[in-house]
């Protein structure tokens, strides 16, 4: 009867054996899953992650970059150069320019004054001492590729608001131009006109100190732009920190004189005051020198571009032109103004009365049979001219 418990004992034993044996593969096993499903779960939380992109090393922005700039003076419309321009029952005036246009093709700015307002045919043409000019002037300019108008002179207001209006239409669908001086709303005035050229920003201020005694239409000052300190600086300031260069048209001073009268050298030293880069001026219909107050250039007159005026000091006008240089360290941007330079223009004038007669020359394309001495005329102009304070280029 031993042998029976015995046996009875080893199966037993056999038996935990057995069961340890499957709760070890049941708690190794476990583990493994265990092990497996932590892994899993963890490969998809990295999946999850969202993948946080290296910051970009911010390079020191150090650069230059350039512009250049020519100004011309007035486009003074008289009868004479508006009859000239009649052809095949409407007005065409680019053929005034063929001699001249190649000039302006190098320039990235390039700039005139529009001392007739161009209220076009439907308001009736007219010449000296009321104003209005055929559109078709503008259009002249813009083939050019002229991009910077000044339309504040003394002759903005000779026809009026109407006149005024017709010609902010006018101006209002050019593209990729700024024409400064008078505007169509407060707001209008009010909002800064800026635009870009090379990684340069640059706008202009356009005002004019007379309006040959006309007034300007009652509570609608934005129209036409009357100088002032307060209102130029109010200007300037707005524009602050926000441009690298502001540039000022300012119609001023005495008619017929060559030298810059007390008024224009006193509002110029004022904008410079500013922090103008370049003032612009017009009216006298001769040109005045090109001068420096410390970093500011001061074109005072420029003289007529194309007009129907007799006299020869008032047929030869000025291209005074000049490279606008940004310089950009440490993000810090600061501009400065490289070789400036003058050019002479000529107009030529009809001798007759027989169409398309006017006609524009640089100097470097003048003869004696164009203009009789003309070497001596561009002596005695080109140094007005450059009788300022820093040497100018002379072109030719």
């Amino acid at each position: 009867m031993k042998k029976p418990k015995k046996r009875i004992k080893v199966i037993r034993i056999v038996a935990i054996l057995l069961m340890l044996l499957a709760i070890a593969s049941i708690v190794t096993g476990g583990t493994y899953i265990a092990m497996a499903i932590n892994k899993a779960r963890l490969e998809s939380l990295k999946e999850e992650e969202p993948i946080i992109p290296e910051e970009p090393v911010e390079e020191e922005q150090n650069y230059e970059t350039s512009a250049s700039l020519v100004a011309v003076g007035d486009a003074l419309i008289h009868t004479g150069v508006y009859q000239d321009a009649y052809i095949n029952g409407g007005y065409d005036f680019n053929y005034i320019f063929t001699e001249v246009k190649s000039i302006f093709e190098k320039y990235d700015l390039k700039y005139y004054n529009q001392e007739t307002i161009l209220g076009g045919t439907s308001l009736g043409l007219s010449g000296y001492p009321m104003f209005n000019s055929p559109q078709q002037v503008g259009d002249a300019f813009m083939n050019m590729g002229f991009n910077l108008v000044s339309l504040a002179t003394n002759h903005s207001l000779d026809r009026g608001e109407s006149g005024l209006r017709s010609s902010l239409e006018y101006w209002g669908k050019q593209e990729n131009v700024i024409a400064a001086g008078s505007y169509e709303s407060q707001e209008s005035r009010d909002t800064p006109r800026i635009m870009e050229i090379n990684g340069i920003t640059y706008t202009l201020l356009s005002y004019s100190t007379l309006t040959n005694g006309l007034s300007i239409p009652y509570g609608k000052d934005y129209l036409f732009n009357l100088y002032s300190d307060a209102k130029a600086k109010a200007d300037v300031e707005r524009l602050k920190g926000k441009v690298d260069v502001i540039m000022v048209a300012m119609h001023w001073g005495e008619e017929y004189t060559h030298t810059p009268t007390y008024d224009e050298k006193r509002i110029a030293q004022y904008l410079a005051s500013l922090g103008v880069n370049i003032v612009i001026g017009t009216h006298p219909h001769v040109i005045q020198p090109i001068d420096f107050i410390g970093d500011t250039m001061v074109i005072y007159s420029l003289g007529n571009f194309v007009s129907g005026q007799i006299g020869i000091e008032r047929l030869i006008g000025l291209a005074a032109s000049v490279t606008i240089k940004k310089t950009v360290t440490d993000g810090v941007s600061k501009i400065t103004l490289e070789n400036p330079s003058a050019e002479l223009i000529y107009t030529k004038k009809p001798n007759g009365y027989y169409g398309q007669q006017y006609k524009l020359y640089p100097f470097s394309k003048l003869n004696d049979s164009i203009l009789p001495g003309y070497k001596n005329y561009y002596n005695t102009y080109m140094n007005i001219a450059t009788n300022g304070s820093r040497p100018i280029t002379r072109i030719p």
